[in-house]
């Protein structure tokens, strides 16, 4: 790690697999700082679409003093601004001002597989690798239509997953690299939340990944969100509609459109037609076989992901906005009803029910977090517990603010405690008062519980396993995360075998896409 003992800041000067980082300290959090290290290639121009390439080297010292801008995407604007770069493989990196060697956690941010990036506020982790003692790597990979969408339909020369290969390629350079960092590569802790706890879950399901990490935390992850080829051509047909296109196009075609042109008519796509009410996301990885050997809830129940400790959990109120889309009870239940039967109409009717027949508002807010988060999260942990040990929580926590708006835990609301920054992310904005007292109790339980898990693979003492009813307890142990934490066993049973019965691995709609790609393909 030690370059030049003559140089005052010679431990800040790390040299990587492709030349030497000069990084800083933060003066407000003291913690050594590396921001914008590149793992690999500019993935713009002829790389786009294929699998990414390891960072070209480079000479003399690269200061890594200020971040990158993120993958290419919209900001989401009235004048749909697209920021970002496809030269956005890069890795930030944080650890306590000490020599010491230290576990590693790499973070894959959330924001639908659209948005997001490594450096938002309260994902930079400066209070996290503070009170936990880690090294912390925040990573940006590719993003919606240029990281999420197989184009394979229209030509084989493209990767079906540039992303996840993005993700795998950010592992193998920690593996080389972070010893430099005074990190240690063989204790590693994967951890994301939403789609970003998604990527955790590919990275337990992707053979090339096996091997670059040792445990994982996954936060209110939306399991079953992944294409099928079919889908994903439905997707790219789109895509050159939307482009004015012609279906007869090539990747070459899509090579040599304008990346912000490409970036601005992919987000489009997220609000037209119905599918966003089906969950059938126009981004969102493919199982390919290879790099996503098969959907993921088959693989837990295979027992084919990595068998490494897993944490996993959702917020209670992941989506209390919903409680405003319908007022009427009948519109509820054709909203959930057209949800479900998008998948599996013959279980349909049975969800349904164990939601009260979503007769009351925050009974539909509750199906609908289910649907995404909790159910496909519970049936994971039920079958990774099989064979690796896992442990399971519900985030409850809220302010008196946000519970006086009806918003309560919702999605997102674990990540202040987790990263101890009360002032980190938007919903922030609407909670600056009132006492800190009952945030801070929560913080110390999740920053105890996450770093005791980053050193030794267990969470706290208190916390048992989501592990199988025995002679003395009655099995699926759920950590209740508030500021005053309890255990509870096995909650929303009725409601958890529901979901075990419903099938939500396929999406069956747009008449089963034109009857799988029929008369216009």
């Amino acid at each position: 790690m030690h370059l030049n003992s003559n140089n005052p800041q010679e431990h800040l000067q790390v040299q990587t697999t492709s030349g030497i980082v000069a990084g800083t300290i933060d003066p407000q959090t003291g913690v050594r700082t590396w921001r914008g290290v590149p793992y690999g290639a500019d993935m713009g121009g002829e790389n786009r679409f294929r699998a990414p390439q390891p960072a070209p080297s480079w000479s003399g010292v690269r200061t890594t003093t200020n971040y990158r801008p993120p993958a290419m995407q919209t900001n989401f604007g009235w004048k749909d601004t697209v920021i970002g770069t496809e030269d956005c493989l890069h890795a930030d990196i944080v650890r306590p001002d000490t020599d010491d060697v230290l576990p590693v956690v790499i973070y894959f941010h959330g924001g639908s597989f659209v948005s997001g990036s490594s450096h938002e506020k309260v994902l930079q982790g400066h209070f996290l690798a503070n009170a936990t003692d880690i090294v912390y790597v925040s990573l940006n990979f590719r993003l919606g239509v240029l990281g999420y969408l197989d184009l394979r339909s229209i030509g084989e020369d493209c990767a079906a997953n540039p992303a996840i290969l993005d993700q795998i390629l950010a592992l193998q350079w920690v593996h080389e690299n972070i010893a430099a960092f005074g990190g240690d590569p063989n204790n590693v802790t994967i951890m994301g939340e939403s789609a970003g706890a998604a990527s955790v879950i590919h990275m337990m399901c992707a053979p090339a990944a096996r091997g670059l990490f040792h445990r994982a935390i996954a936060q209110s992850t939306p399991l079953s969100s992944v294409h099928t080829k079919a889908q994903a051509a439905m997707w790219t047909s789109t895509l050159l509609d939307g482009m004015g296109l012609s279906r007869l196009s090539t990747l070459e075609h899509l090579r040599e459109v304008p990346a912000e042109e490409l970036v601005r008519v992919g987000q489009s796509m997220l609000f037209t037609g119905r599918e966003l009410r089906e969950l059938n996301l126009s981004f969102m990885p493919t199982v390919d076989g290879t790099t996503l050997p098969a959907h993921p809830l088959d693989m837990f129940r295979a027992g084919q992901q990595a068998p490494v400790p897993l944490i996993i959990g959702t917020n209670a109120d992941e989506a209390s906005f919903a409680k405003a889309l319908y007022q009427r009870t009948k519109a509820r239940q054709r909203a959930a009803r057209r949800l479900l039967e998008a998948y599996d109409a013959k279980n349909a009717t049975a969800v349904i029910q164990a939601y009260s027949d979503v007769s009351q508002r925050t009974d539909f807010a509750e199906f609908l977090a289910d649907a995404v988060f909790w159910g496909p999260s519970v049936i994971a942990a039920g079958e990774h517990r099989k064979v690796a040990p896992t442990w399971m929580y519900r985030f409850e926590y809220a302010s008196a603010t946000m519970r006086r708006l009806g918003l309560g835990a919702m999605h997102t609301a674990d990540l202040m405690a987790v990263f101890g920054d009360r002032e980190g992310t938007r919903s922030s904005k609407i909670d600056r008062f009132g006492s800190t007292v009952a945030f801070e109790a929560v913080v110390e339980v999740m920053q105890r519980n996450w770093g005791s898990f980053f050193h030794t693979g267990e969470p706290g003492p208190n916390w048992p396993r989501y592990d199988f009813r025995g002679d003395d307890h009655p099995g699926r142990a759920t950590a209740i995360i508030n500021e005053h934490p309890s255990i509870v066993y096995d909650p929303k049973r009725h409601k958890r075998r529901a979901w075990e019965a419903f099938d939500m691995r396929s999406w069956q709609g747009r008449e089963a896409w034109m009857r799988i790609m029929g008369p216009e393909q």
